[in-house]
C-alpha cells in the first residue's frame, strides 16, 4: 500500500538544491536565499557568545549554494564582490569589442601607462585559455595565447579586488579602463609584461620602498642599473627577471601593505606578500628543474630568504639557507673573481666569466649575502653550510664604489687574510663591510663552539678556565676588544647622527654584534663565586654595551623596526645575562639591585615587542625570553616584575622604577648602572661578602638559543668586573652551550 502523505506542508527539495553547509553536515535545509533557516539559527547561536580575544564572529551566516548553471563563480565570494567582478568583466569585454574594430590602426609598442596591473587580467587569461600567461614560470611555449571570454574567477581574482595596490586604482580597479580608448588587454599581450605583477607605477612604488627600507636583501642589487632597467621594454633581455620583482614585492609589503593580520603568537598573514612569495617559489622550482636563468633566480631566492627570516618562518629559513649555499658552489661563486677555469669541460657547472665590473661585484655581493645569511641562521650552534676554508672570494667593495661604478681594483682582503678583523683599509671599508666582518667573526665563535663540543665527552663547568683551550685566547682577544678597537676613527660611533635624525643600520649592527658574540663565547664559564672570573666580566660588559646602544637609539624618534632583524638576537643574548644576574641578586636577597636589573630586562623585552610590530622575530624572541624568566618570576618578591622599568611612552626614558615618592624622575635609564657602579678593585674580596652571597653556587639553567631551544649555560654577572683580570689556572673541558644536537628545530 502507498504510504500516507506527510503532515508537513514543506515541499521536497530537488537533488543538490540544499545549501552546501547543510548538505555537508546532513542537516535539514529549507533552501531559503540568501541564507537558509538552519544556517541562520546556527549563526545567531554563535554571535550570542562574545568572541575570544583576537577572533571576530562572521558578519553573516556561512551559507552558500551551488553556482547557477552557466555561471561558475566560486561559492565563497561575497555577493557584492560577485557583482563587482561581473561588472568589471562586462566592461572588459566591451573594451575588447571596441579594440577589435580598431586593432589594425594601433601600434604594437604600448605606452608605459598602459602596462597592465596585477593578477586580475592575467588570471582571466590563464583560467580562460587553460594555459599560463606569457612570461610566467609555467609557460610552456613562446606563443601568445589569445583569451576567451569567461566568467570563471579564482582565488587570485578575488584577492586582486582587495590587494594593497588597489588604492592606486579607480572604482573599476583597472587603470587602463579609465583611459579613453584604452587598449590595456592587447597591450599586455604584445608587451610581454608579467600579468601577475602590479602595474608599472605601483611596482615602482614597491621597488622604491624596498631599497629605502629593507636592511637585508637590497644589498644584493645594483640600485642605479636596476632602476634604469625598469624603464626598458619587458621583452628586453636586460629587463629585471620576474622572480626578482615578485620577491621585491613580497619584501616591500612589510612596510607598505595594508592587508596584514597578526595573530596573538606574532604570526602575520599578508595576502599580497603570500601571492608574490608563491610566484617566486614557482620560478625557483622551474629553475631547479631546468637550470634556466639560474643567477637572477638565485638572487630572488636570497631576497625571499631574508623575507622569511624577517617573518620568523624558521623552517623555511633553514631550508633556504642550505639550498642557497649548495646552489652557489656549482656556480663557482666561492672562487676568487667568482669564476674558475677549472672543469671548463663540464657544461652548466659554472657561470661564464663576469662581463664587466658591475656583474663581478653583483656576484660577489650575492655570494656574501648568502654566506652572511648562513652565519646568522646558524647562531644557535648549527654547522655552517660552507666552511671558511672553502671560501676564496674576496670581500666586496664599498657600497659607494659599487653603485657609482668606480671600477677600482678588487678588495685585497678575504677570509684567509691574517689581519682581516683588525685592519680595515680606508679605500675598502664602509659600514656594510664592517657589519659583514662582525657577522663572520660571530661565525667563527659558532664554529669554535660546535667543533669543541663535537668529540668532547664532557661539558664545561663554570669552575674551568676556557683560556687553556687551544685557540680560545686568540679568538677572545679579537671578539671582546680587538675588532671594535681597530675601527677607523670615523666609524667608531654607533651610526646615529647627533640630532637623531638619521641612522646607519649597518654601522649600528657592526658595533653590537661583537658584544653578542662575546656573550655566546663566554656564557658557559660564568662563575659568581670567583671574583677573578674573566668570563663574567666579558659578559657583563658586553651586556652593558648592548644596553647603552639601545638607550642611545631610544633617545631619538628613529624607527627601530628599520634595524636589521639580527638585532633582536643581540637583545635576547643581553637579556639572558641579565636574567641570570637577576636570579643571583634574588638568591642573595639584594632587592635594590634586583629591581634595577628587572628594569633593564624589561627594557630589552620592550625593544623586542616594539620590533615585533613589524617583524614577528621580535615577538617570538620575547616569548622565548619569557620562558627563560619563569623561574625568577616565581622567586622574586617584586609585586609586578614584568612591569618594572617599562617606558611610559615611546622615546621616553621615564620608567616606573626611577621615580621617588614625589613622582619626579631621579635618574635617566641611560645612566642607570648595572647593580654596582664600583670598579672591581673596590668590591669586597670575599665571595660571601658580596651582598650576602649564599654558599650554594648558582646552578646552570637551560637557556634556549636565539633561534633554537637547545642552549644550556649558566650566565650572569656583577657590575664593575675588571676585564683585565688574570684567569685562574683551571683546565676547561667540553662546552655545554650546545649540548642537545637533537633538539627540535625550529621553535614555533
Amino acid at each position: 500500500m502507498p504510504k500516507a502523505a506527510s503532515g508537513s506542508s514543506r515541499p521536497a527539495l530537488r537533488r543538490n538544491q540544499a545549501c552546501l553547509s547543510c548538505r555537508k553536515r546532513k542537516l535539514k535545509c529549507d533552501a531559503a536565499r540568501p541564507h537558509c533557516g538552519t544556517c541562520v539559527k546556527q549563526w545567531h547561536a554563535v554571535i550570542s557568545v562574545p568572541p575570544p580575544v583576537g577572533y571576530a564572529h562572521p558578519t553573516e551566516p556561512q551559507c552558500s549554494y551551488d553556482p547557477v548553471e552557466g555561471l561558475p563563480i566560486a561559492p565563497d565570494v561575497d555577493p557584492a564582490d560577485k557583482i563587482r567582478m561581473l561588472e568589471e568583466q562586462i566592461s572588459l569585454l566591451k573594451s575588447q569589442l571596441n579594440e577589435s574594430k580598431n586593432f589594425n590602426s594601433r601600434s604594437t609598442s604600448p605606452p608605459r601607462h598602459f602596462v597592465p596591473n596585477h593578477a586580475r587580467v592575467g588570471s582571466i587569461l590563464s583560467n580562460s585559455s587553460g594555459k599560463s600567461p606569457a612570461n610566467s614560470p609555467n609557460d610552456g611555449g613562446n606563443g601568445i595565447i589569445l583569451p576567451q571570454a569567461s566568467l570563471d574567477m579564482t582565488n587570485n581574482q578575488r584577492y586582486a579586488v582587495d590587494s594593497p595596490e588597489s588604492q592606486f586604482r579607480g572604482s573599476t580597479g583597472s587603470p587602463e579602463l579609465r583611459q579613453p580608448g584604452g587598449n590595456g588587454l592587447m597591450d599586455m599581450l604584445l608587451s610581454g609584461w608579467d600579468p601577475d605583477l602590479p602595474d608599472h607605477d605601483t611596482l615602482d612604488h614597491y621597488i622604491d620602498v624596498f631599497f629605502r627600507c629593507d636592511p637585508c636583501g637590497s644589498r644584493v642589487l645594483h640600485r642605479p642599473s636596476f632602476l634604469a632597467s625598469m624603464r626598458l621594454h619587458p621583452k628586453d633581455p636586460n629587463f629585471p627577471h620576474s622572480a626578482v620583482l615578485h620577491a621585491i614585492c613580497a619584501s616591500a609589503s612589510r612596510w607598505s601593505s595594508h592587508d596584514i593580520v597578526t595573530s596573538p603568537d606574532g604570526t602575520r598573514r599578508d595576502r599580497f606578500a603570500e601571492f608574490h612569495v608563491s610566484k617566486t617559489r614557482s620560478y625557483i622550482d622551474k629553475t631547479m628543474a631546468t637550470g634556466q636563468d639560474i643567477f637572477p633566480v638565485m638572487q630572488a631566492c636570497i631576497l625571499l630568504s631574508w623575507y622569511f627570516y624577517q617573518e620568523g618562518r624558521w623552517v623555511e629559513v633553514w631550508i633556504f639557507a642550505g639550498f642557497q649555499t649548495r646552489v652557489a658552489v656549482p656556480l663557482r661563486l666561492n672562487y676568487p673573481g667568482t669564476f674558475s677555469s677549472h672543469g671548463a669541460n663540464s657544461p652548466g657547472a659554472y657561470l661564464a666569466p663576469p662581463r664587466d665590473f658591475k656583474e663581478l661585484e653583483c656576484r660577489r655581493r650575492t655570494w656574501w649575502m648568502t654566506i652572511m645569511f648562513d652565519r646568522i641562521v646558524s647562531v644557535g650552534g648549527w654547522l655552517h653550510g660552507v666552511d671558511e676554508r672553502d671560501i676564496g672570494t674576496e670581500l666586496p667593495l664599498r657600497c659607494y664604489d659599487f653603485e657609482n661604478d668606480t671600477n677600482i681594483p678588487s678588495n685585497p682582503q678575504d677570509l684567509s687574510t691574517k689581519d682581516l678583523f683588525t685592519r680595515h683599509p680606508p679605500a675598502y671599508t664602509d659600514s656594510f663591510l664592517l657589519f659583514l666582518k662582525s657577522v663572520m667573526l660571530f661565525g667563527r665563535v659558532t664554529d669554535y663552539s660546535t667543533r669543541s663540543n663535537l668529540r668532547s665527552n664532557s661539558v664545561p663547568t663554570k669552575h674551568q678556565n676556557p683560556f687553556h683551550l687551544p685557540g680560545f685566547e686568540e679568538l677572545d682577544a679579537v671578539v671582546s676588544s680587538g675588532f671594535l678597537e681597530s675601527f677607523p676613527p670615523n666609524w667608531r660611533h654607533l651610526g646615529v647622527t647627533d640630532d637623531g635624525g638619521a641612522m646607519d643600520t649597518d654601522l649600528y649592527m657592526a658595533h653590537i654584534v661583537p658584544h653578542a658574540a662575546t656573550i655566546t663565547l663566554h656564557n658557559p664559564f660564568l662563575n659568581f663565586n670567583d671574583s677573578q672570573n674573566v668570563s663574567t666580566a666579558r659578559c657583563v660588559n658586553a651586556t652593558r654595551s648592548i644596553l647603552a646602544a639601545y638607550y642611545r637609539l631610544s633617545e631619538t624618534s628613529l624607527d627601530i623596526t628599520r634595524l636589521h632583524p639580527f638585532v633582536t638576537i643581540c637583545w635576547y643574548l643581553a637579556a639572558v645575562v641579565q636574567i641570570q644576574l637577576c636570579k643571583y641578586f634574588i638568591e642573595i636577597g639584594d632587592t635594590s639591585r634586583e629591581s634595577t636589573v628587572w628594569g633593564e630586562i624589561n627594557v630589552l623585552r620592550f625593544a623586542m615587542l616594539n620590533y615585533g610590530t613589524k617583524s614577528p622575530v621580535g615577538t617570538r624572541q620575547e616569548k622565548l625570553l619569557q620562558g627563560l624568566m619563569t623561574e625568577i618570576v616565581r622567586m622574586t618578591s617584586q609585586m609586578q616584575p614584568l612591569e618594572v622599568g617599562v617606558p611610559l611612552y615611546p622615546f621616553s626614558h621615564a620608567t616606573l622604577f626611577s621615580k621617588d615618592g614625589s613622582g619626579v624622575v631621579q635618574q635617566d635609564p641611560i645612566d642607570t648602572p648595572l647593580p654596582d657602579g664600583r670598579r672591581f678593585e673596590e668590591l669586597p674580596t670575599s665571595p660571601t661578602s658580596l651582598g650576602g652571597l649564599a654558599s650554594t653556587p648558582l646552578s646552570s639553567q637551560s637557556i634556549p638559543s636565539p633561534m633554537v631551544q637547545q642552549t644550556h649555560a649558566a650566565v650572569g654577572g656583577v657590575s664593575g668586573w675588571n676585564t683585565h683580570i688574570s684567569p685562574p689556572n683551571v683546565r676547561l673541558p667540553h662546552n655545554p652551550l650546545y649540548s642537545h644536537p637533537h633538539s627540535s628545530y625550529p621553535p614555533h
